[in-house]
């Protein structure tokens, strides 16, 4: 029915609507506003991510979490404010153990570990308290060459003196430095006496310079020429060797470890060790968050690729990020989660202290 000219009702009101019907009606609709509007309001806005570094201050991997917690956060939507927290107990053993038994499953908690993790089922099988495959991975900051290095008053010059001659080279119970030459005397038929006890890469350095060592069995290409970029250019050590699933594209010259296998079984203990080079600065999340937040933390990790101010903060603090995407990691995992019993168990005699088997 039409309103006739003298209709007196107010435009706009229903007939039978009161001044009260209305107002709520407008209480209700504002209140749907703002329950639409709360909704679509991204889950990490006003949040808080907690990004641990399972390692002490001051080191490279707390240096690249905290590089990261920098730049991390513009690349999800709702940019959350972002901490970093240290647990750097057993050498990222209880930061992992953490993330996947304790942390919140959220996505509001994330950690960069020690890329000894990947093997660490093996290496310390009774402190590990998670499943490699289990867990989430979102990335990993960079890839790195391991080197073989001979103080420049050592007699070795080539890789083939590694094989011929003893070198003295100073350890680091339970990673890389002391791992890599135990496994290369059992597969290579090195002829690496490791001096343990220091701890890392910079004591040993020191004991090099003294002379109470004369090398090095591993040490990352990208750190050595960051933090002693004097040794290169005054040629105070000689490259022999270098580990890792590729050939560094700078050290295209140098010999890897892999061409001096004697079998395929050997070969294939070696690339499982060296899958830790390619994922060298994993970042994980804890198993169980839900999959859209995953997404978000996966592609925010893979755009510090190309993020210019990221890249251009890490080189004015003298660090290499080159951050390898969550999928890609997920491939190393898998091949890591489905190594066959023979070939862990070759790995962990290889590298086992002498006089102590597993």
């Amino acid at each position: 029915m039409r309103a006739s000219a003298n209709d007196s009702r107010p435009p706009g009101r229903h007939p039978g609507m009161s001044a009260a019907n209305v107002r709520s009606a407008v209480a209700i609709l504002i209140l749907l506003a703002f329950t639409f509007r709360a909704s679509a309001e991204p889950f990490y806005a006003g949040k808080q991510l907690t990004i641990i570094a399972g390692s002490a201050v001051g080191g490279g991997y707390d240096l690249l979490t905290r590089l990261t917690a920098r730049h991390l956060g513009r690349h999800i939507d709702g940019n959350p404010a972002i901490v970093v927290q240290n647990m750097p107990a057993a050498a990222s053993l209880a930061a992992t153990n953490y993330i996947y038994n304790t942390a919140p499953k959220d996505g509001t908690v994330l950690a960069l570990i020690q890329r000894g993790m990947l093997l660490a089922k093996w290496t310390n099988p009774s402190g590990v308290r998670f499943e490699l495959d289990k867990l989430n991975w979102i990335g990993s900051l960079n890839s790195e060459t391991g080197i073989v290095l001979a103080w420049h008053t050592a007699p070795h010059r080539t890789a083939q003196d590694l094989l011929e001659q003893d070198l003295i080279v100073g350890g680091h119970a339970g990673v890389e430095p002391e791992l890599t030459p135990r496994l290369y005397n059992a597969l290579l038929g090195t002829r690496f006496k490791i001096v343990t006890g220091y701890n890392g890469t910079a004591e040993i350095a020191l004991a090099m310079e003294r002379g109470e060592v004369s090398g090095i069995g591993d040490w990352s290409w990208t750190s050595l020429k960051k933090v002693r970029p004097d040794w290169l250019r005054d040629r105070k050590v000689r490259l022999l060797m270098q580990g890792g699933l590729q050939r560094d594209p700078e050290l295209k010259d140098l010999p890897s470890a892999l061409d001096f296998v004697k079998s395929d079984a050997d070969r294939r203990v070696l690339e499982l060790f060296f899958t830790q080079k390619t994922v060298a600065r994993p970042v994980i999340a804890p198993p169980g968050i839900p999959l859209e937040r995953l997404a978000i933390l996966r592609a925010a990790f893979a755009a510090l690729a190309k993020d210019g101010d990221f890249l251009a903060d890490a080189e004015r603090s003298g660090l290499e990020a080159a951050p390898l995407a969550g999928d890609a990691v997920d491939r190393i995992i898998a091949l890591i989660a489905g190594t066959p019993a023979e070939l862990a168990d070759r790995l962990t005699r290889a590298i086992a202290p002498p006089g102590q088997s597993r």
